[in-house]
């Protein structure tokens, strides 16, 4: 990785869960990897009181659990954690942010930062603007000596009119090109590997479109509820939550054209046709493509499992999805006809996310498997997470007498892979961010996009009170119901488990 220029990581909402699990761990991993620049600084700012030492200690109890080099020697820690910095302030009172510029002058002379900075707002959606215009109103967003970026997390608004209006004031404040949009999942290895795999091996591209394939399946399955952050989640739901931004940003990525150049510009425009070519929803496809459901009470494995309504801070009669599949096409001339399957959902038998490719069959059944069943179509399974890696599943003769067909896996694991280091989501992009490249990031026309395809969804459950929401118990995948969305008799759902090449042999359910 390369070096980078001299600059500071400001970091609001510092004394939270995600500054601490996430944020300085990547830190410190970029650190041990030489990829910080020798002026460089985190100035952590909240409400919490901290001095500098407090703030320290608790980082240094975050990267001890979660970065990659926790065991890294006490020098180096020491020397990383003496670039982090502490501020308390009001985040709601504009009067205080003198002492954020203040600070960052004060910072800037003694460590040659360059008057280079990125705020990262680790905070609720509702104070990214306020953060912004308070920010502004001191003159830290003005680009007028050094690069002033700011990374928001999702959600990015909370429907189609939040968004827009969220795009709309943050373009106040700063050029589209100052804000980076994170997606922690485009951030993962195995998400990027999608474009290399298809780009980059001339056996997968010529079958890459509808003459070649059946359709295709993207699976996040979650295996525990909503824990403690069922206030949050009540309010959100699998679908905003998951699919508006994390699945469809892993669909423009199998779907997408290849582009011109490996850039930012060229592949954002490119994942930019997908989302709008994505076919929107009639009042009957809202019925029939799309499943939404709600777990319920079970025991798994000799354990008691609540209901979603039965957690900590949910609406005893709440309708908020826990789990959505959906029937998907994408209307263009690669992928017309080809129906996207995708899926995610919480208390489901494993932690799983990946994309599988179903290739249509061969056009005659010339041989028949030795149990004599049908042979199952070949399948590619690219896997995000766990046991990243890439399986293509064929059809082999079994030994001996006569053309039996059997099924095997050609596999490949990223643990393999034990001589490269595979830095995490964060870490690549807090880099990416630190370069300039905006690659991994969202647009703000792809987060209104999006916004734009869910929509009818979000009105079709609100308004109309028949809309089925359907029971399913903890531990199993999902309502019945969305094994009806896949079309063919012989076609389902893969049910897969946490290894990659052992789906139906060894899984958690």
């Amino acid at each position: 990785m390369k070096k980078t220029t001299n600059q500071a990581l400001v970091i609001f909402g510092a004394s939270g869960d995600l500054t601490y699990r996430k944020l300085i761990p990547a830190v410190f991993d970029l650190y041990m990897n030489d990829s910080l620049p020798e002026g460089y600084a985190v100035l952590g700012v909240a409400r919490s009181l901290f001095t500098d030492h407090q703030f320290r200690k608790k980082m240094r109890e975050g990267i001890s659990l979660f970065a990659h080099y926790k065991d890294a020697p006490a020098d180096k820690m020491d020397d990383f954690l003496s670039r982090l910095f502490y501020l308390s302030i009001d985040t709601g009172k504009g009067e205080e942010y003198v002492h954020v510029k203040e600070k960052l002058d004060a910072l800037n002379k003694k460590l040659d930062l360059g008057q280079n900075y990125i705020f990262y707002l680790s905070t609720p959606p509702s104070l990214y603007c306020t953060i912004s215009k308070y920010l502004y109103g001191q003159g830290l967003t003005l680009q007028q000596r050094g690069f002033r970026r700011i990374i928001i997390e999702k959600p990015f608004g909370h429907d189609l009119a939040s968004a827009i209006e969220l795009n709309k004031q943050l373009l106040i404040f700063f050029q589209e090109d100052q804000i980076y949009r994170i997606d922690h999942y485009l951030g993962k290895e195995t998400v990027q590997n999608l474009m290399v795999t298809r780009f980059a091996n001339g056996i997968y591209e010529p079958l890459w479109n509808r003459n070649y394939i059946q359709h295709v399946e993207i699976t996040a399955a979650e295996s525990m509820g909503v824990e403690d952050r069922g206030g949050y989640y009540d309010h959100s739901g699998a679908l905003r939550d998951m699919i508006q931004n994390h699945l469809l940003q892993v669909a423009s990525l199998v779907a997408m054209e290849p582009p011109n150049k490996i850039t930012a510009e060229e592949i954002r425009y490119e994942k930019l046709k997908v989302f709008r070519s994505l076919r929107p929803f009639s009042k009957e496809d809202l019925r029939e493509n799309v499943i939404r459901g709600q777990y319920t009470d079970a025991t798994v494995r000799g354990k008691q499992y609540n209901g979603y309504r039965d957690e900590k801070n949910v609406d005893p009669a709440s309708r908020t999805e826990t789990y959505v599949a959906m029937k998907v096409y994408i209307d263009n001339w690669r992928w017309q006809g080809v129906p996207f399957y995708i899926r995610t959902g919480k208390r489901l038998p494993t932690n799983v996310t990946e994309v599988v490719i179903h290739f249509n069959p061969s056009p005659m059944k010339l041989f028949k498997p030795a149990d004599g069943s049908t042979i199952p179509d070949n399948q590619l399974i690219i896997r995000i997470q766990p046991d990243e890696g890439i399986l293509l599943k064929t059809g082999m003769k079994v030994p001996g007498n006569g053309y039996e067909v059997k099924p095997v896996n050609m596999d490949f694991h990223y643990s393999e892979l034990n001589d490269d280091y595979i830095p995490s989501a964060y870490e690549r992009l807090i880099l990416d961010c630190m370069n300039g490249d905006n690659m991994l990031y969202m647009s703000n026309e792809a987060v209104e996009a999006t916004w734009k395809f869910v929509q009818p969804i979000l009105d079709y459950w609100e308004n109309d009170k028949d809309a089925p929401l359907h029971g399913y118990p903890s531990g199993t995948w999902g309502p019945d119901v969305a094994d009806n969305l896949i079309e063919g008799e012989e076609n389902t759902w893969r049910y897969p488990c946490k290894n990659l090449a052992e789906d139906g042999v060894y899984c958690e359910l």
